[in-house]
């Protein structure tokens, strides 16, 4: 067993799920673990995930970092009780309507408004799921919008669909949030950064080794970033409904042939 193993918290019973909160202190200022999320998210949100750091999640609530210990035990912990938040946002916007498509479609947007708001939640995601009571409520219903719906009788094919869709949304969001740390990092949008690049593009054209880029600069559309989204999240939902198309084919051929 490594040391790693042996931390108090590696286990299920002291997961910061379940862990109860210290008792609450009047002096020097009321705490709680909602309190320095809280704060922990107004900070990512204003200054970035790097700045996000107990000693000044402390100073914000007039608390020393060692006080804040008593809440959580480590940086990580704190990460997972600021996704889950924002999960909770996401869930406050209601129930998830409609058939599958506009569900997938409701589920898609709502992640990607929650990646506007907080430049930094993408940088969470990805990994394995996250845990906390607010992601397992929006992880079950995004299942049970889709579960017994026509095609989606099976648990698998519910959990291809949401899963294709949650890859797509992230991939595309994640570039999203990479144009806009560009931007602040070359102090160019990306408009001015197109332009500042067109004369060594059109050169490049113009040897002739780049036709199908060609084709990209004089005749591509470049929709804005909304319809952008829209249409490749319209082409995944069209290739789940495709793949359903197949699966109830084979369906009714195999009962013919019985």
């Amino acid at each position: 067993m490594t040391a790693r193993q042996k931390t108090p918290h590696a286990t299920g019973a002291s997961l910061i799920w379940e862990r109860p909160e210290p008792a609450l202190r009047p002096a020097p200022g009321p705490l709680s673990r909602d309190r320095i999320v809280r704060a922990a998210i107004a900070l990512a949100d204003a200054e970035g995930l790097a700045a996000v750091s107990l000693r000044k999640i402390g100073a914000s609530l007039d608390a020393g970092p060692m006080r804040l210990y008593g809440y959580l035990d480590t940086k990580e912990e704190l990460l997972e009780l600021m996704v889950d938040a924002v999960y909770g946002e996401m869930a406050s916007a209601g129930p998830i309507p409609g058939d599958w498509r506009e569900a997938l479609r409701t589920i898609a947007h709502r992640t990607r408004r929650a990646a506007r708001e907080h430049g930094w939640f993408i940088d969470l995601l990805g990994g394995r799921p996250h845990l906390g009571p607010n992601a397992l409520a929006h992880l079950e219903a995004s299942l049970a919008a889709l579960s017994g719906a026509p095609g989606f009788e099976d648990i698998d094919a519910v959990m291809m669909a949401v899963g294709t869709v949650n890859a797509y949304v992230m991939g595309a969001i994640r570039a999203e949030a990479n144009e806009l740390r560009a931007e602040v990092a070359s102090g160019m949008d990306q408009t001015e950064w197109q332009r500042a690049s067109e004369a060594y593009i059109r050169r490049m054209i113009a040897t002739g080794r780049f036709p199908t880029l060609a084709k990209v600069v004089e005749d591509a559309t470049h929709p804005p970033a909304d319809a952008a989204f829209d249409r490749g999240l319209d082409c995944v939902l069209d290739g789940i409904a495709a793949r359903l198309s197949c699966g109830a084919a084979a369906g009714r051929g195999l009962r013919e042939r019985r």
